[in-house]
């Protein structure tokens, strides 16, 4: 099947609500209504009056401006994951996974001698010429990110199913 298909499908089997949102799922940096519209294949109208219900639902962030801006809340998200991770699994499991993770966390500290992969020198210690080393650095922290990240998210999952456990609600 041919891209214009697919696109053409997504347009037809989706809402210019879900299309707009689509395209902010996949947006990092601040755009313009006008920038989602193209995006999404709607007006400029539908794609702006669809952001602004998204930023009052607090699933995108609007900056003021000529013309405003927006982007997904990177904090709607995580919040989701973290209500999503604490329904379908107990705090037992999730502890058991943050305990991994964690163990993980440290074997990089202790690999790297320093606290966090963001203290980590990229290329200062390995030879000019040593591309996999390179590579495989960017890769480690790359990883430890990533772990950190999900350290935090499953934290508060943990806290979360222990709240619903403690209030006696069941998934």
């Amino acid at each position: 099947m041919s891209d214009a298909s697919a696109a053409d499908r997504w347009q037809d089997d989706r809402t210019t609500f879900q299309r707009v949102y689509d395209v902010l799922v996949g947006s990092q940096s601040f755009l313009t209504a006008q920038e989602f519209a193209d995006r999404a294949a709607c007006s400029e109208t539908a794609a702006r009056d669809t952001l602004e219900q998204l930023a009052e639902m607090g699933v995108a962030e609007r900056r003021d401006g000529r013309p405003a801006r927006y982007r997904r809340n990177d904090s709607y998200f995580q919040w989701k994951r973290v209500e999503s991770l604490a329904r379908e699994h107990g705090p037992d499991e999730l502890r058991d996974r943050l305990d991994d993770l964690i163990a993980e966390d440290e074997a990089f500290q202790d690999e790297y001698g320093v606290p966090a992969p963001d203290a980590v020198s990229t290329a200062a210690d390995l030879p000019v010429d040593d591309h996999d080393a390179l590579h495989e650095r960017w890769e480690d922290l790359s990883e430890w990110r990533t772990i950190r990240r999900d350290i935090e998210l499953l934290r508060r999952a943990v806290e979360r199913t222990q709240r619903r456990v403690d209030d006696g609600i069941h998934a």
